[in-house]
């Protein structure tokens, strides 16, 4: 007889030629046929094969007979066209369309073919007995996105019929509005999904319940938390019913609470569940027993260990013992930080420190590591730094907490957490204070730098010189010869820009401020005297940047026809389209005269592979319009100026009050010392990284050569390719033009993965997150706490930014955002304030925001979500905290 297209295989069988398997046992599917069987059926079917693990028997109806159903009714493909094209927030339709999709599909007869093989794989799990059948969508219980509740199950379902009808109930719920609106939120495609159905056989328990190998709240590997409830879990699920709760740790119950449970789910007689009281005399009683708890646990960790990721597992007690009945990956535990040390170790997010806390690609990872002054350790696309040596003696440590409380008192706040448990961190001898690092810093600068002004000149030139230098060599470089001087040009670089001197001014900049503040709290009680005086200090390449975007502006201005021009741009190539009009030419010459100047610069800029302005030139034109827009000309030199008499006028106002103190004329003396060190010195904080970003320019442009070499040589298919192989990878690449194509899907999805995180500020070995909120008792009713970093008090309407790409600014708008790199500071010349979520004392934006006077509040928790864009606020920067007004 001739085989048809839709002939089928049943469970236990094996497909012949080509044609579609519709059944396959759990035993047949392993972890990697979630495209066959969904990611519930795939994670069963592995969970099945590992020994000691009991999972229900069955078998699962595979998406090509979900495919089968699907081309059935042309009518659904017409459907599908038209949801595909809703948006999640265009409800009535999305709930109109999800819903005819639902009944048509319920409707679909089942094809003769497909009953009977369906009918012959349950024949032999036994018809006649009670199952579960549960939903199992590809999109589903993935490491980025569990989908979890998104489809139906139905338990204790009876009969051939019924679980043929309860089938086409799971087919239909891919399309459910909450699964529609989730795929949505999620960018994936609905076409692309497609959902397949796990039958098992049912397991009416005593208990069940959830156990995660890893504690949902902190992250932490070493504490599993399980949660357990009387019945089947689904009251549990739901949210139904008080469960009995644990925490366990190395093996042992570390908490527990037992719960009144006075409602359980059960199987009702005729099918399906019904919810049931729980009699008195057992409400109290403890679901499990401790050997029952300590046995659960042991599972869990097994299946962890096999699947290499913290576990999400559903359980249920029956009789003969424990039966899972679903393993999922915990979709929001942070990757912890890679490291060969052992023991027990403690990482600082360096994302956190940079001001640029976005996932970075694979090579951008590598570069930022090899190009850095210390070791750092990759988890999640970003880079974190041990400090365990650093706390393990009371000398080290005690330098290290004061430094951290000058630049991110949450970092520090949760850093002392730990030390305080005193189990955690390993304690080493204690050492002599010479070695904490303010103190070497400022002996370094006392023993080699004097009081100068021309050392900044020297280093800045000696780097101008090094990167022509740079610029003419790399050039003659190609394959791996390029891959081999940029390795040897590295350490010349690092040496450039942590030397001694190099380090001594920008420490001595530092310390001034420090000492400033300190003494000026100390002898006047004035709280932050540094922050007036650094306003329009010499040397600062970030806020001249910012003011050299002003005098662009005033080019443009006269010109109608360029600013018309500029408000239509949508692309790239714009500049050589403006030679024709009224001021083209000089518009275009100021503009390309930046780009030379400052065009290495981006958002995000520490990530090699991301586009810089002179990549993509139209992330100015905002800024640039806002400026024509908001500022009169010559208003950058104003600006500077006027920063520079606020300055002096301070300076002169604290030399005066000091003068009249006890010692007066001494103290005096010393703090116009250190007002002339931080005017000379504290400019050049920002310029080393305006270097390393003007060499990563450089390596970026010689590397694109070379994957452009790559794409004419079909090894990979676009240059963008490269971003995703780590420095040393794309060597081996171009040293044997060889490159398997998965390598880089993978690190495409696992990037995609890492931009959905949230990265730690601190993290331990054992994944722990340790957070710290600000302790601040002496703030307003409704005030956000945050660390003050620029002073002065403002209000002002709150433009809540996520992207420079928005910056639509208004005179007077108070700038509130994640983060600011230096590639933000050309906003900072229009807002009259700041409030970020990630920042420090010493982060380039609290730097810049004291130079150009603008009161500043950083690390705010959560200031995004809890100031909405056009709410007025008010701006304590003396103080470190913000007021919503309206």
């Amino acid at each position: 007889m001739t085989k048809t297209r839709h002939e089928v295989v049943i469970a236990g069988g094996a497909p012949t030629g080509m044609m579609p398997t519709y059944v396959l046992g759990l035993r047949e599917v392993d972890r990697t046929q979630a495209r066959l069987v969904g990611g519930k059926g795939a994670n069963l079917g592995e969970l099945s094969r590992i020994e000691g693990i009991r999972v229900p028997a069955g078998f699962c109806v595979t998406t090509g007979a979900f495919q089968r159903i699907m081309g059935e009714a042309p009518a659904i493909g017409e459907l599908l066209d038209r949801l595909s094209s809703l948006a999640a927030n265009d409800r009535d339709e999305l709930r109109r369309l999800s819903g005819e999709l639902r009944r048509l599909i319920e409707a679909t007869a089942v094809p003769d073919d497909l009953q009977a093989a369906l009918t012959r794989a349950l024949s032999r799990l036994g018809a006649d007995e009670a199952h579960a059948v549960r939903s199992s969508a590809t999109a589903e219980d993935l490491p980025g996105a569990s989908f979890a509740g998104q489809q139906d199950t139905y338990l204790n379902v009876r009969g051939t019929q019924a679980i043929l009808t309860h089938v086409r109930r799971c087919w239909a719920s891919l399309f459910s509005e909450r699964a529609v609106t989730y795929r949505i939120q999620h960018a994936f495609d609905h076409r692309k999904v497609h959902m397949a159905v796990v039958v098992q056989k049912m397991v009416f328990p005593q208990a069940a319940g959830i156990l995660f190998t890893a504690d949902p709240v902190t992250s932490n590997r070493k504490v599993a938390s399980i949660e357990a409830g009387f019945g089947l879990g689904e009251a549990l699920v739901a949210g139904l019913a008080r469960t009995d709760r644990y925490k366990l740790r190395d093996g042992q119950i570390a908490e527990r609470a037992i719960a009144t449970k006075t409602l359980a789910t059960c199987a009702a007689a005729e099918g399906g569940t019904e919810e049931r009281a729980i009699e008195p005399e057992r409400q109290n009683e403890p679901v499990l027993t401790v050997a029952q708890v300590l046995q659960l646990e042991r599972l869990g960790r097994q299946i962890e260990r096999h699947f290499a990721h913290p576990q999400d597992i559903e359980w249920c007690l029956a009789e003969d013992g424990f039966h899972i009945v679903q393993s999922r990956p915990i979709t929001t535990v942070y990757p912890v930080p890679e490291s060969n040390d052992r023991g027990n170790r403690v990482y600082i997010s360096v994302g956190h420190q940079q001001m640029m806390t976005d996932a970075m690609k694979p090579l951008g990872l590598s570069f930022f590591q090899l190009t850095a002054g210390g070791p750092m350790h990759a988890a999640g696309g970003r880079l974190f730094v041990d400090v365990t040596p650093q706390l393990a003696s009371p000398a080290s440590r005690d330098a290290f907490l004061k430094l951290l409380e000058r630049s991110d008192p949450l970092i520090q706040g949760a850093i002392v957490s730990i030390v305080e448990r005193g189990d955690f961190i390993p304690q080493l001898p204690d050492e002599a204070p010479a070695s904490q690092p303010g103190k070497q810093a400022m002996a370094r600068f006392d023993a080699q730098v004097e009081d100068d002004p021309a050392i900044v000149a020297a280093l800045i030139e000696r780097s101008q010189t090094a990167l022509a230098e740079l610029k003419s060599e790399i050039r003659t470089r190609a394959g791996t010869e390029l891959f081999d001087f940029i390795l040897a040009d590295i350490p010349r670089f690092k040496q450039l820009m942590f030397g001694p001197t190099n380090m001594g001014v920008i420490m001595a900049g530092m310390n001034a401020a420090w000492w400033l503040n300190e003494m000026m709290m100390t002898w006047l009680g004035e709280k932050n005297a540094a922050d007036t005086l650094s306003q329009s200090v010499a040397n600062n390449i970030t806020s001249e940047m910012g003011l050299d975007l002003l005098h662009v502006a005033d080019v443009i201005r006269p010109y109608p026809a360029v600013v018309a021009y500029l408000q239509q741009v949508e692309h790239d190539g714009f500049l050589d389209e403006m030679a024709g009009l009224d001021g083209g030419p000089e518009a275009r010459d100021a503009i390309v005269a930046y780009l030379d100047k400052y065009g290495m610069r981006c958002a995000g800029e520490i990530d090699i592979t991301r586009a810089r302005w002179s990549e993509k030139p139209t992330t100015l034109v905002p800024l640039l319009l806002s400026n024509i827009k908001n500022f009169e000309p010559h208003a950058g030199a104003r600006k500077f100026a006027q920063g520079q008499q606020e300055a002096s006028q301070h300076a002169q106002a604290l030399l005066e009050r000091l003068r009249q103190l006890p010692d007066g004329e001494q103290k005096a003396s010393e703090a116009r010392r250190m007002i002339e060190r931080l005017r000379n010195f504290s400019g050049y904080r920002e310029y080393p990284k305006y270097s390393i970003i003007n060499r990563y320019f450089v390596y970026k442009q010689a590397l694109l050569r070379e994957a452009e070499r790559l794409v004419q040589a079909d090894v990979i298919h676009d240059v963008e390719d490269i971003d995703y192989l780590t420095f040393a990878e794309l060597r081996e690449v171009v040293r044997t033009h060889q490159l398997d194509d998965q390598i880089v899907r993978t690190r495409k999805a696992e990037h995609e993965l890492h931009k959905k995180l949230t990265p730690p500020r601190v993290i331990t070995s054992d994944g722990e997150i340790v957070a710290c909120a600000p302790r601040r008792a002496d703030l307003p009713a409704g005030a956000i706490a945050g660390l003050p970093v620029s002073s002065g008090v403002v209000e002002g309407r709150a433009r809540v930014l996520l992207d420079m790409a928005d910056a639509e600014l208004e005179a007077g708008d108070i700038l509130v955002t994640t983060f600011t790199d230096p590639s933000w500071t050309p906003l900072f010349v229009s807002i009259k304030g700041l409030v970020t979520e990630v920042g420090g004392l010493m982060t380039h934006g609290a730097v810049i925001a004291r130079e150009y006077g603008l009161p500043a509040v950083v690390s705010v928790e959560h200031a995004t979500r809890l100031i909405r864009d056009g709410q007025r606020i008010r701006v304590h920067g003396t103080d470190g905290y913000v007021e919503i007004l309206t």
